[in-house]
C-alpha cells in the first residue's frame, strides 16, 4: 500500500550525455524530449508513442483522469484499494495466474491510485508487448474485482496503516499536514486513506468506483520503447479502441482555503522518543510560471545535502539525520513544508533552528554564488530522470494529464539558466513565515504540550485516533 501522498511534482531537477534524447544547439547539455505521435482513438483515449531502440524494452502508462479527488469525502483511499485489487487477477486469470504470467517473462505491472489519476505502469522485453497489452486491458477493462480478495486488501491496509504509526510515523506526517492545512477540500484527503474512511469502504463502493471513473474516454495510453509506431498503434487500438467510457463525470475540485494563520496540531504518541515536525502552507501549483525560480529555492532552502536547513539541522547541530523542505504541486495551488524530526528533548531547539533558518531565507535571499550553485545540482540531475523508457512514459503522461506543452522539458535548462538573483529571492516567498505556519508535531505530549504553545493556537489528538483530523477523529470518539 502507498503509504504517502503521491506527489505530482515529478518535473524537477541535467546536464551530462543522455542516451536517446537530443540536445539542443543554444547550450551544451539542454535536454530535449526524443520525438513523439499523438493519437486520439474514436472512444476519447489519447494515446502517445515515442520509439526509442537502444533498448529492447517497451514501457507503457496508462493514466486514467479521475482518481482519489473524485472518492466520497468519508472513503478517502477508495482508488488506491481499487487499483491494488485490479492486481488480483483478471481476464481469464486469477490472481495466481495473473502474477505468473508477468514472472514467466520477467516484465512488471503496477497500479496505483493516484490524487489526480488511477495510473497503470509496464514494463516488458519489446518481445513480450503484446502480452504486456494483453494484461493491461485486461487489468484495467476486466479486473476480477473479488470480494474475498477485496478484504484481504483491505485488511493489509489497515495493518499497513497501524504499523506505520507504531513504528515510522514520519511516513505519514504529510498526511496529517495536508489535512490540517487544507481541512475539508479534497487536497486534505488521504490518497491512501485512514483507518477511518478505509473502514468504511465496503465491496460495493469498490465496484461503484469502478464503473463511475474507470474509462476509455478518460484514458491517457503512452508507449515509449523499442517498437514500430504503425504496428504499436494498431495494437494499442485492438486492446483499447472500443473501452466503454466511465458512467460517472468528473467532479470540479472547489478553490482552495485561505492559508491562515499560525497553528498547532499535536499529535500525542505516548512511547515517542522523538518529535516528527511538519511546519507548511499553501504552495504554488503545477503550472506556476515561476517554478523554475521557486525550485531553485526549494533546492537551495532544502532540497539537498548541502541545502540551508540541513546544513544547520543535521551537519552543525547535528539535532537530526536529515531535514527537507519540498514543493508538492497540485492544481490550482499545493503545498510548501518543511520537515524533520528530533529527540523529544530537543524539540524545541530544532524548531526554533528551522523557523531562524526560514527567516534568514527571507531576510537575506541568495546571493549570487549559491544560486549558481544550486542551478548546477538542478542541472546536473534532471537528465538521470529521463534516460529509460519507463521514466520517459512517466513524464509524458504526466504533461498530458496536467496539460502541460513539452516545453517543461525542452526548456528546462534555458528557463533555469534565466533565473536571476532578483527573481529567486522574489520566490523565496514560496516558503510561508512562521506567522502563517500550519504546524504538525507528532510526540510524546506530555513532554511537549506547553512549548507547543509557543508557536501558535495548538488542537491535540492521539497517534492512535483512525482519522488525519482532530475534527473528524473528535466525531469519531463521540459515535463511538
Amino acid at each position: 500500500m502507498i503509504i504517502l501522498n503521491q506527489s505530482l511534482n515529478r518535473l524537477a531537477a541535467t546536464a551530462g550525455l543522455l542516451l536517446g534524447l537530443s540536445f539542443g544547439q543554444a547550450h551544451a547539455g539542454d535536454v530535449k524530449l526524443p520525438e513523439f505521435s499523438r493519437h486520439q482513438l474514436d472512444n476519447g483515449a489519447t494515446v502517445l508513442l515515442m520509439p526509442k531502440h537502444d533498448v529492447p524494452l517497451v514501457a507503457l502508462d496508462i493514466s486514467v483522469r479521475g482518481g482519489a479527488v473524485q472518492e466520497p469525502a468519508d472513503r478517502a483511499g477508495l482508488a488506491t484499494i481499487l487499483s491494488e485489487l485490479m492486481q488480483k487477477g483478471a481476464g481469464k486469470r486469477d490472481a495466481l495466474s495473473y502474477a505468473a504470467a508477468i514472472d514467466a517473462v520477467g516484465g512488471r505491472i503496477n497500479v496505483g491510485g493516484g490524487r489526480h489519476a488511477l495510473s497503470l505502469s509496464a514494463e516488458f522485453l519489446a518481445k513480450d508487448s503484446e502480452l504486456m497489452l494483453d494484461l493491461a486491458a485486461d487489468t484495467l477493462r476486466r479486473p476480477l474485482l473479488e470480494q474475498a480478495e477485496f478484504e484481504k486488501v483491505k485488511t493489509r491496509s489497515l495493518q499497513s496503516l497501524k504499523a506505520a504509526k507504531d513504528s515510522g510515523p514520519d511516513r505519514l506526517i504529510g498526511n496529517y499536514g495536508q489535512a490540517w492545512l487544507f481541512g475539508d477540500h479534497p487536497y486534505g484527503r488521504p490518497v491512501s486513506g485512514s483507518e477511518d474512511s478505509i473502514a468504511r469502504i465496503d465491496y460495493a463502493d469498490v465496484k461503484a468506483f469502478m464503473q463511475d471513473h474507470v474509462g476509455g474516454n478518460r484514458a491517457i495510453i503512452t508507449v515509449v520503447g523499442d517498437f514500430d509506431s504503425k504496428s504499436m498503434l494498431g495494437a494499442v487500438k485492438k486492446r483499447f479502441a472500443d473501452w466503454k467510457p466511465a458512467q460517472g463525470k468528473l467532479a470540479e475540485l472547489p478553490g482552495a482555503p485561505a492559508s491562515g494563520t499560525a497553528r498547532v496540531l499535536l499529535i500525542d504518541k505516548p512511547d515517542a522518543t522523538q518529535t516528527y515536525f511538519w511546519l507548511g502552507n499553501l504552495g504554488p501549483g503545477i503550472d506556476d510560471p515561476a517554478r523554475p525560480a521557486q525550485d531553485l529555492v526549494r533546492t537551495v532552502f532544502g532540497g539537498r545535502f548541502t541545502s540551508m536547513l540541513n546544513t544547520e539541522l543535521r551537519v552543525k547541530s547535528g539535532l537530526t539525520y536529515g531535514a527537507r523542505a519540498g514543493l508538492d504541486r497540485l492544481r490550482g495551488t499545493g503545498v510548501a513544508a518543511i520537515t524533520s524530526f528530533t529527540r523529544t528533548d530537543a524539540t524545541e531547539q530544532a524548531l526554533d533552528m528551522a523557523l531562524d533558518t526560514l527567516k534568514r531565507l527571507h531576510d537575506q535571499g541568495i546571493d549570487q554564488a549559491t544560486l549558481e550553485s544550486g542551478r548546477n545540482y538542478m542541472l546536473g540531475q534532471f537528465a538521470p530522470q529521463l534516460e529509460t523508457a519507463a521514466q520517459l512514459a512517466d513524464q509524458l503522461a504526466t504533461l498530458e494529464l496536467h496539460g502541460l506543452g513539452r516545453e517543461q522539458i525542452d526548456q528546462f535548462g534555458s528557463r533555469l539558466r534565466a533565473v536571476t538573483e532578483q527573481s529567486a529571492n522574489a520566490a523565496t516567498q514560496v516558503f510561508a513565515p512562521a506567522d502563517r505556519l500550519a504546524i504538525v508535531l507528532i510526540g510524546k505530549a506530555e513532554a511537549i504540550r506547553e512549548l507547543a504553545k509557543k508557536y501558535g493556537p495548538v488542537s491535540e489528538m492521539s497517534i492512535s485516533d483512525g482519522s488525519y483530523s482532530p475534527s473528524a477523529a473528535a466525531s469519531g470518539r463521540q459515535q463511538d
